[in-house]
């Protein structure tokens, strides 16, 4: 199963649910989305042909993220651009979870264990604005 966090027609984040299931590739993401992500099904035996990925240079002006929820349990909130909340929903084990658009927050609801993939380089303090918000 996919839940698709939505806002006005604006797609804001993407939950992909460990039983999704289909045969072959389907990638999550348009091409024009920075953070790239994919579910591929295959049969045993089935052979990736060895590549490389080509260099080229990119603009990337959005951090999208990806979580990967190994263990746990946790409450994801999401806000608009204008930091006002608008859902709230919660992952487990076995979830993905991209982040796509507007700001996000979370709470540990069962200890968790996560993965998190996102664009570098890293530009510490300049990579995040931190709010708060009042329910």
């Amino acid at each position: 199963m996919i839940k698709d966090i939505v806002l006005n027609g604006e797609l804001y984040a993407k939950i992909i649910r460990p039983d999704y299931d289909m045969e072959g590739i389907q990638f999550f993401t348009n091409n024009g989305l920075s953070q790239q992500v994919g579910y591929m099904n295959r049969p045993s035996g089935y052979v990736i042909e060895p590549h490389l990925h080509l260099r080229h240079q990119r603009t990337v002006q959005d951090t999208n993220e990806v979580l990967m929820i190994l263990k746990g349990v946790v409450r994801v909130t999401f806000f608009t651009e204008k930091k006002q909340r608008f859902a709230e929903t919660v992952v487990r084990q076995g979830d993905v979870l991209l982040l796509i658009k507007g700001g996000h927050g979370f709470e540990v609801i069962e200890k968790a264990n996560i993965i998190e993939v996102k664009q570098g380089p890293y530009a510490g303090d300049a990579d995040k604005e931190r709010f708060g918000y009042e329910e």
